[in-house]
């Protein structure tokens, strides 16, 4: 049996604590880093809830009107070789533009999502009255928009 004279350990304790300190900061680390991830993916969950939203909002002013009107409700009805370049006419019902709305106006597309606008909504108003409603957002710092897509039949 070995054993070591007191001088030879001095320092063990305070190497042991400072290895303890190290291992909780590196804990207290990955939480921080744990909670920003949770941040970022419950912002995500808003903005993808607030465009089903507002997809179904337009789509039951639609369901409530005449079917006759529904062709006006098309709203930038081409679609782009990329994902969220739309284009064609813009739609004139007022219906459509107060649900695209401005920045500052609650409730509306423009002003609900981040970096969403009226060239980035798009409504397609297809045979046999299938509705096409994409909205596409994008945060500041993400390089490609986000973009929600919701497909409904209104019976005539």
């Amino acid at each position: 049996m070995l054993t070591r004279s007191p001088a030879a350990q001095r320092g063990a304790m305070l190497l042991e604590a400072l290895i303890g300190i190290l291992i909780f900061s590196v804990g207290i680390l990955a939480l921080v880093g744990l909670q920003a991830v949770s941040v970022k993916n419950t912002a995500d969950a808003k903005y993808r809830t607030d465009a089903a939203f507002l997809s179904n909002q337009i789509i039951g002013q639609m369901w409530a009107d005449n079917p006759a009107n529904l062709a006006a409700y098309a709203h930038l009805p081409t679609t782009g070789g990329t994902p969220c370049t739309f284009g064609g006419a813009a739609s004139a019902n007022a219906n459509v533009t107060a649900w695209l709305g401005a920045s500052g106006t609650a409730g509306t597309v423009i002003d609900s999502l981040p970096g969403a606008s009226s060239a980035m909504t798009q409504v397609i108003v297809g045979a046999g009255n299938v509705i096409t409603v994409t909205i596409c957002w994008q945060k500041p710092g993400q390089s490609a928009p986000s973009r929600h897509v919701t497909v409904a039949q209104i019976q005539a």
